[in-house]
């Protein structure tokens, strides 16, 4: 059962953020001591509970850049008090997931730095390398519907003679020849895989189709269902955060898509922090239940709802 959520802080550092907060070039609050007071208490029983958050979720595209561009704010955000190298040195994990496909997790990488995200590539967990994992884990020979920039994420994976369909979003393959075909191979027992099944995304250019239409047409068609794994599959979110040792409770999603990133997140006991940019559409807070525990302007906002526990 879901309980909403309301985090503390030490009152000190808070006061020490506060006071600071005007000053961008002299901001030296502890941000790390405040998150490692980052505790969640029911408001249905008004105790505090007794874990702290542990790790923090930060979806990619939509939430802290568009493309090759960083969406305003976002590198001051992660860069206060050098918070990647410090969260890096303490015991707060953040992970960065994403359901991008287009482009495999080293060219993601390599985006990312460009715009300049101090990133490192065991930071990031890709719906890609969910996939890959399923893909060896059941020896499924697949026929790749990805873009050709996401194939270096699948060497070594035989695709001959394929058992299993695969897709991602790949506006490039997404034309009736290879649709056919993957749709041949369904009809006849290939299983379907969906990396994700999101139905549009943010680009420079506007909203465009994201790959779960055609996944949908797919499963229409050859009367099959798909196997998702990607946001906002619950086995995702916990896989990204395996490593970390560490419950549902303990963990924040921050991120722009309220089903795949908020609904799912919290679907596993997760808490949502959903942003207003990217793909975000007005209203989108109300097409789950339970709403996202909170809706912010944008990642900086996110960051300082934290600090400042203003929510209303």
């Amino acid at each position: 059962m879901y309980t909403k959520c309301c985090f503390t802080f030490n009152k000190i550092s808070y006061n020490n953020y506060k006071c600071l907060k005007g000053n961008k070039a002299s901001l030296s609050c502890n941000v790390l001591e405040l998150l490692r007071n980052f505790k969640p208490y029911s408001t249905e029983s008004g105790h505090q509970m007794e874990r702290k958050i542990k790790t923090v979720l930060v979806d990619l595209s939509g939430t802290i850049h568009i493309e090759n561009e960083e969406i305003a704010g976002s590198l001051d955000a992660l860069k206060r008090q050098d918070l990647m190298t410090e969260l890096r040195k303490s015991n707060l994990n953040i992970k960065f997931v994403t359901n991008t496909t287009k482009e495999s997790q080293k060219l993601l990488l390599q985006r990312l730095r460009r715009i300049g995200f101090s990133i490192e590539s065991s930071e990031i967990f890709t719906s890609l390398t969910a996939a890959v994992k399923l893909i060896k884990r059941k020896s499924l020979r697949p026929f790749l519907l990805v873009d050709d920039r996401a194939l270096e994420d699948f060497e070594g994976i035989d695709t001959k003679s394929p058992n299993a369909v695969v897709v991602g979003l790949a506006p490039e393959k997404f034309e009736y020849g290879k649709l056919n075909q993957a749709f041949r191979l369904l009809i006849d027992g290939a299983a379907l895989i969906a990396i994700h099944k999101a139905r549009y995304y943010k680009t420079a250019a506007g909203l465009s189709l994201g790959p779960g239409p055609f996944v949908t047409g797919l499963e229409y068609a050859a009367d099959c269902k798909a196997e998702v794994v990607g946001k906002p599959e619950r086995t995702f979110f916990l896989s990204a955060v395996e490593e970390f040792n560490c419950l549902p409770e303990e963990c924040v999603m921050i991120g722009d898509d309220v089903r795949d990133d908020i609904n799912g997140a919290q679907n596993c006991g997760m808490l949502g922090i959903l942003v207003q940019t990217g793909k975000y559409r007005p209203e989108d807070e109300e097409k789950i239940n339970p709403k996202p525990y909170l809706t912010v302007k944008d990642f900086p906002e996110a960051v300082d709802k934290i600090l400042s526990q203003k929510y209303s």
